[in-house]
C-alpha cells in the first residue's frame, strides 16, 4: 500500500508515479515498464539493484543459421536466452534491448559459422540503430553441444549463443550512419 512505502525494508519498490514517495530510501520502478519486453524488464530491475561493482556492459551473443540463437548478458547477468527464425524479428529485438538498457559498452558477438546471415544482421542493425556499438565475429567451433532428441525448440542454438558471449573474436566499432554519413 502507498502508506507503507516509507517503512518498506525490501530492495525494490514497484509503484505508480502518483503513489511514489518524494524521497525514497529504496530504488523505485514504475508501472510503465510492464509494456516493455521481458528481457528489458529484467535488465531494468538488475540496473536498479546494481551495486556498481559489476562491469557496465551489454553483451549480445548470436549464433547465426536457420534458427538464430540469442543470449544477452547485462551487468554480468543473463537476461535473455531465445531463438529466432526471422532476421527481421531478431534485429527488432536487438534494437529494443540496446535502446532501452544503458551501458558504457554494447558488444554484439556473432558466431562466424554462417557469415552471410551474420553480415545481414550487422547491415540491418547498422541501418536501423542510431548509436554506436562494437561487433566481434567469434570463432564458433565447439559451441554446439550434442543434445538428445536433436534440437528441442532451439535449445542447441540458444546454448551456442550463450557460449559465443563468453568468447573473444576480432572486433570493429560500428558508428551510426548519422555520424559517418
Amino acid at each position: 500500500m502507498p502508506s507503507q512505502i516509507q517503512n518498506f525494508d525490501g530492495d525494490l519498490i514497484f509503484t505508480t508515479h502518483e503513489e511514489a514517495p518524494r524521497n525514497p530510501l529504496v530504488p523505485l520502478l514504475f508501472d510503465e515498464i510492464t509494456t516493455k519486453q521481458p528481457s528489458v524488464i529484467k535488465g531494468l530491475i538488475i540496473q536498479k539493484l546494481d551495486s556498481g561493482l559489476n562491469e557496465n556492459k551489454l553483451i549480445l551473443g548470436i549464433d547465426p543459421g536457420k534458427r538464430i540463437g540469442l543470449s544477452v548478458y547485462y551487468l554480468g547477468y543473463q537476461i535473455d536466452n531465445s531463438f529466432f527464425i526471422s532476421i527481421e524479428k531478431l534485429v527488432q529485438n536487438l534494437i529494443m534491448i540496446m535502446a532501452e538498457l544503458k551501458s558504457q559498452k554494447k558488444i554484439l558477438k556473432i558466431g562466424n559459422g554462417d557469415m552471410i546471415i551474420a553480415n545481414k544482421i550487422v547491415q540491418l542493425l547498422n541501418l536501423r540503430f542510431c548509436s554506436n556499438f562494437e561487433i566481434e565475429f567469434v570463432d564458433e567451433r565447439n559451441t554446439t553441444l550434442k543434445i538428445k532428441n536433436y534440437n528441442q525448440r532451439g535449445k542447441r542454438d540458444m546454448l551456442s549463443a550463450q557460449f559465443i558471449t563468453q568468447r573473444n573474436g576480432y572486433w570493429r566499432t560500428v558508428l551510426p550512419l548519422s555520424i559517418t554519413g
